[in-house]
C-alpha cells in the first residue's frame, strides 16, 4: 500500500495515475470527497487531522509526501502548511518502512523566501526523523494541468517572453511525469538519508536560461517571441504593487536568484531512474493539454 498526501494536486494527480497504471494499491488524503478510482481508497482530511493522518498510514508500505503550500499571506501560513503539515504526517507515519518527502530546490537558499525557507524547515525534520527517508527537491515543474507557468505560455502566444532577473541566471525543469516516476521509483527503495534535487538530465550542462526557456515555449506554441529582460527591480516592483496574482514579493526574491539548477540527484538516481521526456517535447504536450482545456 502506498500512501500518499497531496493527491489531488498537480504532481499528485499523475503520480496517482502512474500508480494506478502499474497496478499499485493507493491511499490518498483530500480534504473533500473525490469521485471513486479503481485501485484508490480516499481519505478524508488535512495534514492537522491527526485521525485522518494514522488512517493514511495505516499499513503501508511507503508514504509520499507530496502536499505543501506554495502561496502563502505569510510565514505563518508557509510553516504552518509546511513545516507542521510535514512533521504530522511524520508523526502518524512512524511505523511506515519507507518516507518520500517531496521539497523544493528553494530550499536550497532558505534566506530567500518565506516559502524556500519553510519548505527547508521541512527537509530538517525529514533529516532528524532517521528513519528510512529521501527527500526530492524538484526545480520547476511543468506539464498538463499545471497553472503555476500558464501565464509564461499565455504570455507566448501573444509573442512574448519574459525572462526575470539578471541575464546569467540558469534554470533546470522537470515534465510532471518524469518526476512523478521517481517518486514511484524511491518509495520502492533506492538512496537513503539523502537529498536530491532532480531535474529533465540538462543540469550537469548548465540547465537553461530564462531567454531560452521563453524561446523553448514560444516554439512549442509555434511562433516566435519576443524576449523581455525583466531586472530584479522591476520585477520585485511589480511584486509589491500586488497587480499581478501570483507574483508576489516573496515570489519575486527566488525568481531573480541566478542559480536554480539542480545538481547530482539524477547521477545517485541512475540504474533506478532517469528523465524520459525532452522540453520540446514536454513542452508540445504542455500546449496541446493547454489548448484543450482552453486556456490558451
Amino acid at each position: 500500500m502506498l500512501a500518499i498526501t497531496g493527491a489531488t494536486g498537480f504532481v499528485g494527480r499523475r503520480v496517482l495515475a502512474l500508480a494506478g497504471a502499474a497496478g499499485r494499491p493507493v491511499r490518498a488524503l483530500a480534504r473533500r470527497p473525490q469521485p471513486a478510482q479503481a485501485g484508490v481508497e480516499w481519505v478524508i482530511g488535512d495534514l492537522d487531522d491527526d485521525a485522518a493522518l494514522a488512517r493514511l498510514c495505516e499499513g503501508a508500505g511507503a508514504v509520499l509526501h507530496i502536499a505543501g503550500v506554495v502561496n502563502a499571506p505569510d510565514a505563518a501560513g508557509f510553516m504552518a502548511g509546511n513545516q507542521r503539515g510535514t512533521a504530522n504526517v511524520l508523526a502518524a507515519a512512524a511505523g511506515v518502512p519507507r518516507f518520500v518527502h517531496v521539497s523544493s530546490l528553494a530550499a536550497r537558499e532558505p534566506a530567500l523566501s518565506l516559502y524556500g525557507e519553510s519548505k527547508a524547515a521541512a527537509d530538517a525534520l525529514v533529516m532528524a526523523a532517521g528513519r528510512n527517508h529521501i527527500i526530492v527537491r524538484p526545480p520547476g515543474v511543468y506539464g498538463p494541468g499545471d497553472a503555476e507557468m500558464r501565464d509564461l505560455f499565455r504570455a507566448g502566444a501573444r509573442g512574448l517572453g519574459l525572462a526575470p532577473g539578471p541575464a546569467n541566471a540558469r534554470i533546470s525543469l522537470i515534465y510532471v511525469d518524469d518526476l512523478a516516476r521517481a517518486l514511484l521509483a524511491l518509495a520502492g527503495g533506492g538512496p537513503t538519508g539523502e537529498i536530491l534535487e532532480i531535474d529533465d538530465g540538462t543540469g550537469a550542462s548548465g540547465g537553461y536560461s530564462h531567454a531560452g526557456f521563453a524561446r523553448a515555449i514560444g516554439a512549442a506554441l509555434g511562433r516566435g517571441v519576443i524576449v523581455l529582460p525583466v531586472p530584479a527591480w522591476l520585477l520585485q516592483g511589480l511584486a509589491g504593487l500586488g497587480i499581478i496574482p501570483k507574483l508576489t514579493p516573496d515570489r519575486a526574491r527566488y525568481l531573480v536568484h541566478p542559480d536554480w539548477v539542480a545538481r547530482g540527484g539524477n547521477a545517485r538516481l541512475a540504474g533506478l531512474w532517469a528523465p524520459q521526456l525532452a522540453l520540446p517535447d514536454g513542452l508540445a504536450d504542455t500546449v496541446a493539454d493547454y489548448r484543450r482545456r482552453g486556456w490558451l
